[in-house]
């Protein structure tokens, strides 16, 4: 069974950072990809970064130059580190594991005011 929990999350002001963990049971190296979900009210949830076992990464549109995605094996952690924060980016995040199946952790909430 794996799990996944998030932390970090909470209110900023636009133009403020933030950033997320994502503390995995058991070794990350094994996942395949792994990843960072947002989710803002109405909307569907869509991928905000992720970073493959080769340490890849692949970034949306609308947070390449701000936002970035680590990972480190030996602590089983994921980390979003999120700068020059918008509105916009107001959502629940959640983290994503990606093995044989999709795991998901249970979410933390951003909230940027303008």
């Amino acid at each position: 069974q794996v799990q996944l929990v998030e932390s970090g999350g909470g209110l900023v002001q636009a133009g403020g950072s933030l950033r997320l963990s994502c503390a995995a049971s058991g070794s990350i190296s094994r996942f395949n990809v792994l990843g960072w979900y947002r989710q803002a009210p109405g909307k569907q949830r869509e991928l905000v970064a992720n970073i493959n076992n080769g340490d890849r990464t692949n970034y949306a549109d609308s947070v390449k130059g701000r936002f970035t995605i680590s990972r480190d094996n030996a602590q089983n952690m994921v980390y979003l580190q999120m700068n020059s924060l918008k509105p916009e980016d107001t959502a629940v995040y959640y983290c994503r594991a990606v093995l044989a199946n999709i795991y998901w952790g249970q979410g933390t909430q951003v909230t940027v005011s303008s």
